[in-house]
């Protein structure tokens, strides 16, 4: 195997571990209940609706508000309902391995609390 699939495997494990560790964390979180509903994420149908009618910033937008604070390659994205708004929910996989979840006010672009 050379070495450029070597890196390639490597990232492509270091991703599978991410995933796997972010999915372990929201399980051992408490179940929902009723308060929960205003922390609510959107379906790909009412995101696709609120991009298109200018209500929140693409994607790419908070990416790239984040991407100078948290830079690594991007896991997940949710755009949820929080009491402050509309906010992106960006899982980070850093380049040293770590997995970093950063907030974004979904219509400003800017990072929620510090990062």
């Amino acid at each position: 195997m050379g070495t450029a699939n070597r890196t390639s495997v490597a990232a492509l494990l270091a991703v599978a571990v991410a995933l796997v560790s972010a999915r372990a964390q929201e399980a051992g979180r408490q179940p929902h209940t009723g308060a929960e509903t205003t922390h609510a994420c959107l379906n790909q149908k009412e995101r696709r609706a609120a991009v298109e009618n200018g209500t929140v910033l693409r994607l790419a937008a908070a990416m790239h508000a984040v991407r100078s604070h948290v830079p690594g390659t991007l896991v997940r994205a949710r755009l949820c309902r929080r009491p402050e708004g509309l906010v992106y929910v960006l899982t980070v996989l850093a380049h040293d391995g770590k997995v970093a979840r950063v907030v974004v006010d979904a219509v400003k672009g800017t990072p929620v609390g510090g990062l």
